[in-house]
């Protein structure tokens, strides 16, 4: 009778479960860090809403200048219907109107996240004899 030699074994082929915990908690680490940065990013990119809505009513307000003794306070007396930003990250609010400026103020709405962006959560903009003026000057990329 012929006895069959057994054979080495095989490796076994996978990952165990040290291999998959410790990877798992790499990537853990990593998208904690990342994360603040990409919602930093985001929040960033939001601004642009109340850039845009600005740039509107800066335009709205010359026009109604050029017309009146004075610049308005009320976003209805340009035609623009909603005090809401373009995409709604930003309610806006016209004051401190006279003959030769205003300040148009952009607070974010508490919904869609823009509270959280830490400096730039009160937006502003101050025009005096056509010079605006934005405040705080670094949350402002033109």
């Amino acid at each position: 009778m012929c006895r069959k030699v057994p054979s080495p074994r095989r490796p076994v082929k996978g990952f165990t479960l040290v291999e998959l915990m410790i990877t798992v908690a790499i990537v853990a680490i990593l998208s904690s860090i990342a994360y603040p940065s990409f919602m930093g990013s985001i929040r960033k990119g939001r601004r642009a809403d109340a850039s845009d809505a600005a740039a509107g009513v800066m335009q709205a307000q010359e026009r109604w200048r050029a017309n009146n003794a004075l610049y308005t306070t009320t976003l209805a007396s340009l035609n623009i219907a909603s005090s809401t930003t373009g995409n709604g990250y930003y309610t806006m609010a016209l004051s401190a109107a006279s003959g030769t400026g205003y300040t148009l103020s952009f607070t974010p709405v508490a919904a869609k996240g823009q509270n959280h962006d830490t400096g730039c959560t009160a937006l502003s903009v101050t025009v005096t004899s056509g010079n605006p003026a934005y405040a705080p000057a670094a949350c402002w990329s033109r």
